[in-house]
């Protein structure tokens, strides 16, 4: 297969895995926190020539998914009101946060860190549902999702 053709097949892959190309994440990555390819890429913890060949597509995925964790950590962390109006301080300190970070990734976890404690989460989590809705939900989902529960208990609390 000729190398465009690849490039062609990963990305169409990036689109089913990632919901879109790996490449448009990265780029908004570096504008919104104004860092250069090869810093993000250390920040997520991955060689800058291998970010460079995920987001030209040459390569398909993200191995490690820690990295992939990391990737979406970030992601989170550009909504933050601080980070989002372009405070140094807070955009530094969300790349330390993440750089630093040793996320887990598995059935009952959320690869977000410290974000699941932004008050923002809570109030959208607020907005939606009543205090009662939003306890009964997370009874619903104790057992199989014991993250989301303690999300919706905290969100219940904090209104």
């Amino acid at each position: 297969m000729e190398d465009h053709k690849i490039v062609q097949r990963n990305i169409a892959l990036q689109r089913e895995w990632y919901g879109e190309p790996l490449g448009d994440r990265v780029r908004r990555l570096v504008v919104a926190f104004d860092i250069s390819q090869a810093f993000l890429a250390e920040v997520l913890g991955i060689s800058a020539p291998m970010l460079s060949q995920v987001m030209s597509g040459r390569r398909a995925k993200i191995g490690n998914p820690v990295v992939l964790a990391k990737m979406i950590m970030l992601e989170r962390k550009v909504l933050v009101p601080a980070v989002a109006a372009g405070d140094r301080k807070a955009m530094q300190e969300a790349l330390e946060d993440v750089r630093d970070s040793r996320p887990t990734v598995g059935r009952d976890s959320i690869p977000v860190g410290a974000v699941a404690d932004d008050q923002g989460v809570l109030v959208a989590l607020r907005d939606i549902g009543e205090d009662e809705d939003l306890t009964e939900a997370a009874k619903l989902l104790d057992d199989d999702f014991p993250a989301l529960a303690d999300l919706l208990r905290r969100a219940a609390k904090s209104s």
